[in-house]
């Protein structure tokens, strides 16, 4: 994952659910954690975000295999606009 306004780049490690704040996700209670670098999280939203991607096209996932990774992106595909999806520079 990289944050789309700040460039951070690192992955999901989970949901935190946010009792106070304007900025959640679509289900209106959560923001992602999202590990820039151990110790550093970053809580972020779905909107802050965008999705790396390889050279097919596929979501870049640790020790993933294609099929599933392929499921994940059609999955992304069906909720996210196009550009949100971007390789690594």
């Amino acid at each position: 994952m990289k944050h789309r306004h700040e460039g951070h780049v690192g992955f999901i490690d989970g949901l935190t659910e946010i009792v106070s704040g304007p900025n959640r996700n679509p289900d209106g209670k959560t923001q992602y954690r999202m590990n820039i670098g151990a110790p550093d999280r970053q809580l972020v939203t779905e909107s802050d975000l965008s999705i790396l991607v390889d050279d097919e096209e596929l979501v870049i996932m640790l020790r993933q295999k294609a099929p599933y990774r392929r499921a994940v992106t059609q999955s992304l595909h069906s909720v996210l606009a196009p550009d949100r999806f971007v390789k690594p520079a």
